[in-house]
């Protein structure tokens, strides 16, 4: 076999223009990358990604009343993009940057290639890849916050409240809890991959802009079918699956330890499906499918701040408790206070995601392993679950185990207390530009009279079932008398 030889390069690579920051061709792999931890992390950055674009998206599209799939997958679309460029250019340094106060990072961008190219403060790879890798976090938690207010948001207080909540809210809990700066994390609260800073945070916020945002009309709130089962369970299929690089990849390497969190994520959300459909079979008699996602929901949310640094046993017990005190909450507790119901929270953020993280973050410190710990933390010293502590038996373990329980309750206190502030300032600001919630003629009609388009527009043998009040589609792109096809008055 003949090779013939290898063509001329495009460009000549000693040009200036080639290497804007005079690095060598040899410096692209600079000694202190691991090739494989950085591979790991972006993988992990993109099955997160892949959570919300397209996860989200389709799970929302399919769970809402047909007259809001395209909002409300629009919604999370929007969101995910105005954060990306909120998080290159502020939001990062905001979160992991140096210190301007103990909740807070100065204010930087992100985007210059100096600094993207430099070894990351956590993790043998560049800043780039960390940069992606947190921002997707970011991304999903203002995602999870939409699901609370589907159904009448005004789409542009959501393009407001998106770029607004991630500055004032997101961002100091990330730096408090995740940057090694922050007060919290010098304390040695455990929040192994966002249980706090995503899924508490997103729970107690979603709630809080449903509160001001008001309810859907009340014929949407008394029924409300998803339009497409099959659709939402494909979007939680990525969902769940998607959290392989949610949890595998918070300890920034690719390690034993990312493999001990993937597999607790899983068993745990497995446990927690089934417990929820078991309970679901004793006491309404039948097997729900929606039921089982929130089961697979507040099991994934419930082992995240716990993934790496608890036993198989423990994720197990995390899974029962998470498919069960969460159906209690949803199911009885719920129906049984009228002040509850007064919010209208329309995918349950409060139960599956503000339940389930303080119950994670609850659990997270009677469960924690010290061994463990160390693995992700690199320190044995302040990082004690209760239950160790007790085993153990002796004054000081004893010591460190209350004094892990106490930091966990404090972070809660703390997330729960920031988000009712910072969100509700966000939407009393935002409610001073435009209308928080729709008009009750865009409630009535839907996608048609939001974006002037629908979902599903298909009608007879491929014509378009028009509402002309609200779409231009025959105005602006084709009129009937080019297609043939005459309008069609809505009834």
């Amino acid at each position: 076999m003949s090779f013939s030889p290898p063509s001329p390069p495009l460009f000549n690579l000693t040009q200036p223009f080639a290497f804007p920051l005079n690095l060598l061709p040899d410096e692209a792999s600079p000694e202190w990358m691991n090739k494989a931890d950085n591979a790991w992390q972006l993988v992990a950055a993109t099955l997160v990604g892949l959570q919300s674009v397209p996860g989200l998206i389709i799970l929302y599209g399919g769970a809402v009343k047909k007259k809001w799939a395209v909002n409300s997958a629009f919604m999370a679309l929007y969101a995910f993009a105005m954060v990306l460029v909120c998080w290159v250019c502020w939001g990062y340094r905001l979160s992991f940057g140096d210190e301007l106060i103990p909740i807070w990072g100065k204010p930087n961008a992100a985007v210059e290639q100096k600094y993207l190219l430099e070894q990351a403060f956590l993790g043998m790879f560049p800043n780039a890849t960390m940069v992606f890798f947190q921002f997707v976090f970011a991304a999903i938690t203002l995602i999870l916050i939409a699901g609370a207010v589907l159904g009448r948001m005004n789409f542009y207080a959501w393009m407001l409240f998106v770029p607004l909540w991630l500055t004032f809210s997101y961002t100091i809990g990330a730096f408090t809890i995740w940057s090694t700066k922050g007060w919290l994390s010098k304390m040695g609260i455990i929040d192994y991959s966002g249980g706090y800073v995503i899924h508490l945070s997103s729970g107690v916020a979603g709630y809080t802009t449903a509160y001001w945002v008001g309810p859907r009309l009340q014929i949407d709130r008394e029924r409300f079918p998803p339009n497409n089962i099959i659709l939402m369970l494909a979007g939680a299929g990525l969902l769940w699956m998607g959290w392989t690089g949610f949890n595998g990849g918070d300890p920034y390497v690719a390690s034993a330890d990312a493999s001990l969190a993937v597999l607790n994520t899983h068993v745990c959300a497995a446990t927690s499906l089934l417990t929820w459909l078991i309970l679901d079979v004793i006491f309404f008699k039948k097997a729900s499918i929606i039921g089982a996602v929130q089961g697979m929901i507040t099991g994934l949310v419930c082992i995240t701040p716990a993934a790496g640094v608890v036993q198989g046993y423990a994720a197990i017990a995390m899974g029962i408790c998470s498919g069960s005190i969460p159906w209690f909450t949803m199911m009885v507790v719920h129906k049984k206070f009228e002040i509850l119901q007064k919010v209208d929270d329309t995918m349950a953020v409060l139960h599956t995601h503000a339940i389930a993280g303080i119950l994670g973050g609850i659990l997270t410190g009677l469960f924690s392993e010290p061994h463990l710990c160390k693995l992700f933390y690199g320190s044995t010293s302040k990082y004690m679950g209760l239950f160790h502590g007790l085993h153990l038996g002796t004054s000081e373990s004893i010591h460190w185990g209350f004094r892990q329980m106490g930091i966990q309750l404090l972070g809660i206190l703390f997330v729960v207390v920031l988000n009712i502030i910072m969100t509700s300032l966000v939407c009393l600001f935002v409610q001073i530009i435009v209308p928080l919630r729709m008009s009750d003629e865009q409630l009535e009609v839907g996608d048609e009279a939001v974006h002037g388009e629908e979902a599903y527009a298909i009608w007879g043998e491929g014509d378009r079932l028009e509402n002309q009040k609200y779409s231009s589609y025959y105005n602006d792109i084709e009129s009937p008398s080019k297609t043939g096809v005459s309008s069609i008055e809505l009834t």
